[in-house]
């Protein structure tokens, strides 16, 4: 490895975190910072989270009940809905996010009819980890998501106030 390879791998290693954050490696980005949580499934092809510029948006990918192996776990909405808002909250927090940030969430659900039959145990899930704070959100109905057997699928936004 030349020197200048060298030193730009421990550069990006320098500016890499505990949660992977830190500069592309094609120097790209215009601000962007990618954060991808070491304990989530590796994403491919997307980001877990993309925040601009330090103390300002931070873009959360759309996230599924999937364990840190990359399988979904979880039979039903409610189970599916709380591991899908553990991991979207995790990425919040890698990118230095809490649950009173979250400006903006859409809620995708494989069959929208079940989570309404489901609203009241949802809003318990959502007590429990966020609080008494709601984002604008949406439920969107969606034929199917990227893993068939995910019925729920949660992004959001969150705006991090100077620290």
């Amino acid at each position: 490895m030349s020197a200048e390879a060298a030193g730009s791998e421990q550069s990006e290693q320098a500016g890499a975190g505990a949660y992977g954050a830190g500069p592309r490696a094609d120097g790209g980005g215009g601000g962007l910072e990618r954060i991808n949580p070491p304990h989530l499934a590796p994403p491919t092809g997307f980001s877990h989270a993309v925040r601009a510029a330090p103390g300002t948006l931070v873009f959360l990918a759309g996230q599924t009940a999937l364990d840190g192996s990359g399988k979904i776990v979880g039979d039903g909405i409610v189970e599916q809905f709380e591991r899908a808002l553990t991991n979207l909250l995790e990425v919040a927090a890698a990118a230095g996010a809490g649950p009173s940030d979250l400006a903006k969430l859409t809620v995708f659900a494989v069959d929208v009819a079940d989570y309404r039959r489901h609203a009241r145990e949802l809003g318990r899930v959502w007590k429990r980890l966020v609080g008494g704070n709601f984002p604008a959100m949406a439920v969107i109905g969606a034929t199917r998501l990227w893993d068939e057997t995910a019925l729920v699928e949660i992004e959001g936004i969150a705006v991090v106030r100077g620290r």
